[in-house]
């Protein structure tokens, strides 16, 4: 199917670990877009602020500009009649209530790309990804190196001074490579308090 001459959108899901690639493989695609001279909005949560507040950031550095949202309703607001696409990273930083913004943006006709983690340190789905990824037309699951095992990593693993987390932490805690590390199902790791 070739999604480009579809009269209705459709919606894409870039998803994995970190440090897979997802908001490289999103700003891919931005870029395709600008080629093709096409009009699209990108979004990104409030609360993702590691390298910049108002630009999409792959760990490599690259970037494109974005508007930060607290809520998929937000959306809306920024739409023009023009758009064709609208782009939101890290969509696992969002309720559940994003479903409803993306099903409705692609039955309007745009083109809905969706970065973001399909499961938490704990290596339990994030559920608004996982909803995502049910609708979407297209999936891309991305997969990253484990740097213990070298084998490949398809896990989260929350590290804090040097310690894997606990299962009872918080499961939102915005971080880098400060804190943390692609997994491999064998090398990821979650503690049990009380637990040795």
């Amino acid at each position: 199917m070739n999604y480009y001459e579809n009269k209705k959108g459709w919606v894409e899901v870039i998803t994995g670990p970190m440090f897979a690639g997802k908001t490289e493989e999103l700003l891919r695609r931005v870029r395709r877009m600008d080629y093709a001279k096409k009009n699209y909005l990108v979004f990104k949560p409030i609360i993702d602020n590691r390298y910049s507040e108002n630009e999409v950031v792959s760990h490599n550095k690259k970037k494109t500009g974005a508007i930060n949202i607290q809520h998929g309703s937000e959306i809306k607001r920024y739409l023009k009649a023009n758009t064709q696409a609208v782009v939101i990273d890290e969509v696992q930083f969002f309720d559940e209530s994003l479903i409803k913004y993306v099903q409705e943006l692609a039955d309007n006709g745009l083109r809905v790309i969706c970065a973001g983690l399909d499961t938490d340190f704990k290596a339990e789905p994030f559920e608004v990804t996982s909803k995502l990824m049910a609708i979407a037309e297209e999936v891309t699951k991305l997969n990253a190196i484990c740097p213990k095992c070298g084998g490949l990593a398809t896990r989260t693993q929350r590290i804090i001074d040097g310690i894997p987390a606990y299962y009872d932490d918080p499961v939102i805690l915005v971080g880098a490579n400060d804190s943390y590390e692609a997994r491999c199902r064998s090398c990821h790791e979650v503690l049990i308090r009380g637990k040795k």
